[in-house]
């Protein structure tokens, strides 16, 4: 199956969100398409995506992350690979593509979070050669 990875693009849009819904992420295009724009608009962060036969099949967000308590790192902000391609290679070849992103923006450290109840992507990050490094809860608000 030939892959190719590239940066994503405003128009890709209406995939991202299709895929993004995949996981459960239920969200207006608009807002997709906001989203986009801000990450592209934004220093130090960045999103590909993964296209099989002119189709959007995958994509990864990554930004450089700054806190007071750490050396700065790269952290996957989403991941998703469309169900019905899942198990060719293609998370591996979007992980790969931030792997070289953080490289070159100088961070040597590569950082991801996911539900824990999604046991297989634990499964496919360990394989990966990602460490688990803690648990945590995410607590919520409405300001």
């Amino acid at each position: 199956m030939e892959i190719f990875i590239r940066d994503i693009t405003e128009g890709d849009a209406e995939a991202v969100n299709v895929l993004s819904f995949q996981l459960g992420y239920e969200m207006p295009l608009e807002q997709t398409l906001a989203n986009i724009k801000s990450v592209l608009g934004t220093k130090g962060h960045n999103a590909f995506v993964a296209v099989h036969e002119n189709k959007i099949v995958g994509w990864i967000g990554v930004a450089h992350a700054l806190q007071i308590e750490s050396a700065p790192f790269s952290e996957i902000r989403g991941l998703i690979v469309d169900e019905r391609y899942r198990g060719h290679g293609i998370g591996k070849k979007l992980v790969e593509k931030v792997k070289q992103w953080s490289k070159d923006n100088g961070n040597k450290t590569l950082r991801l979070r996911t539900n824990m109840i999604r046991k297989k992507a634990h499964l496919f990050y360990q394989h990966l050669g990602f460490t688990e490094i803690k648990e945590q809860k995410v607590f919520e608000m409405q300001v």
